[in-house]
């Protein structure tokens, strides 16, 4: 084998194995714990909370009146140009896997070529993994009339940011401002 054509070969083996780990990345589950405080008394601000996330889809899921916790459930869709850009890697990593090995196995002829057909597999497997139920809990960790509430989040890290940059001026909530700072 030419060294051209092996390290072409591993180029495109390490380019699957990246695609595999970025399918895995992008359907992980990103749950997030987060405490939030405001000055506004606790029924205000879990009827805003609560408004808010019925808005959104959410449905009422259940509650824990002695652990002063608030559940919601909805169903968390997959995003299709992500799908789309998954199956589009995936066909023109399939096509350079089925290039190269057409270059080492000569006597195939085009079949390799026929590994693009693979690429759409991607994006099904990410759409079967992205799809899923999630859930919202509430927790009021302190509420007194006299000095606010605190409360603890635990959602999907994208459903709490939006809840902060939505809900957090409306109802004075401050966190520790993690979930807006934090590249990932």
């Amino acid at each position: 084998m030419p060294p051209a054509l092996g390290s072409t070969l591993l180029l495109t083996v390490l380019l699957a194995i990246g695609l595999v780990f970025f399918l895995r990345a992008a359907s992980k589950d990103r749950t997030t714990v987060v405490e939030v405080h405001s000055p506004r008394p606790p029924v205000e601000v879990l009827e805003g909370l609560s408004q808010w996330l019925l808005q959104r889809g959410w449905r009422t899921d259940s509650g824990d009146a002695e652990r002063r916790v608030l559940r919601f459930q909805g169903t968390v869709a997959a995003s299709p140009n992500l799908a789309l850009l998954l199956s589009l890697l995936a066909a023109v990593g399939a096509a350079c896997l089925g290039l190269v090995v057409r270059q080492l196995l000569p006597v195939l002829g085009a079949w390799p070529l026929l590994l693009v057909a693979a690429g759409p597999l991607a994006g099904v497997v990410y759409r079967r993994r992205a799809n899923r139920q999630e859930q919202v809990e509430l927790r009021l960790i302190s509420g007194d009339e006299a000095s606010g509430s605190s409360l603890q989040l635990r959602a999907h890290r994208d459903e709490l940011i939006a809840l902060e940059l939505e809900m957090g001026p409306r109802l004075q909530l401050a966190s520790d401002g993690a979930l807006l700072s934090s590249p990932i």
